[in-house]
């Protein structure tokens, strides 16, 4: 099947639903992770330090996803309509068969949990089984080991680091670890899952 451009839908899973992101949410991202400097440290942008600026963040993803840059989801724990945090498709390429998940925040007590995993379990599932892509990959911080630690759970091939690949906002260097999963490696996911190792 030819893969098809992603689009905001609601993806509902077994801890978590993700649900397409829009300015109503940025009260509830502000109490979840606004003001702290250790969520927002991998990320591009600085930690916001009121709705207002919040705000701001979320009209820019959103900007980009009017561009056709991006995918943006709220993350919502079930049983519950508050969001706290955020992910994304983005470096789309369907004629490739390629997008990337990433832009990814959750307040500090769900990072490396099961909910965090499952976020991204929803996004492989959509892509891979809905929309036909052949290729998910993420780019993290070589220093952001609980992002690299959920890849590896999940069964993401770690390729390497591309070196001194992005400025980061404190104008020290990152080098970017690149991880992916095809769609031929995606029913061995789905049979963990099955067999209940994970999230």
């Amino acid at each position: 099947m030819a893969s098809q451009p992603p689009a905001p839908v609601v993806l509902d899973g077994r801890n978590l639903r993700l649900e397409p992101l829009v300015p109503a949410h940025v009260p509830d991202l502000h109490l979840a992770g606004g003001n702290d400097d250790e969520v927002w440290r991998w990320l591009p942008a600085l930690t916001p330090r009121s709705e207002a600026e919040m705000h701001r963040v979320v009209e820019q993803r959103l900007a980009q996803q009017a561009a056709g840059e991006a995918v943006l989801f709220a993350v919502v724990p079930r049983g519950t309509f508050r969001p706290v945090g955020w992910t994304a498709y983005l470096d789309i390429s369907v004629p490739d068969e390629r997008l990337g998940i990433g832009w990814n925040w959750v307040a500090r007590p769900y990072r490396g949990t099961a909910l965090d995993v499952e976020a991204h379990l929803l996004l492989l599932y959509h892509a891979f089984e809905v929309l036909g892509f052949g290729r998910v990959q993420w780019q993290t911080d070589h220093q952001d080991y609980t992002a690299q630690g959920v890849l590896a759970r999940i069964g993401g091939l770690r390729e390497g680091p591309l070196r001194r690949h992005v400025r980061r906002l404190d104008g020290t260097w990152r080098d970017t670890v690149v991880h992916s999963l095809l769609a031929p490696e995606w029913p061995a996911v789905k049979e963990r899952i099955r067999a209940g190792l994970l999230p």
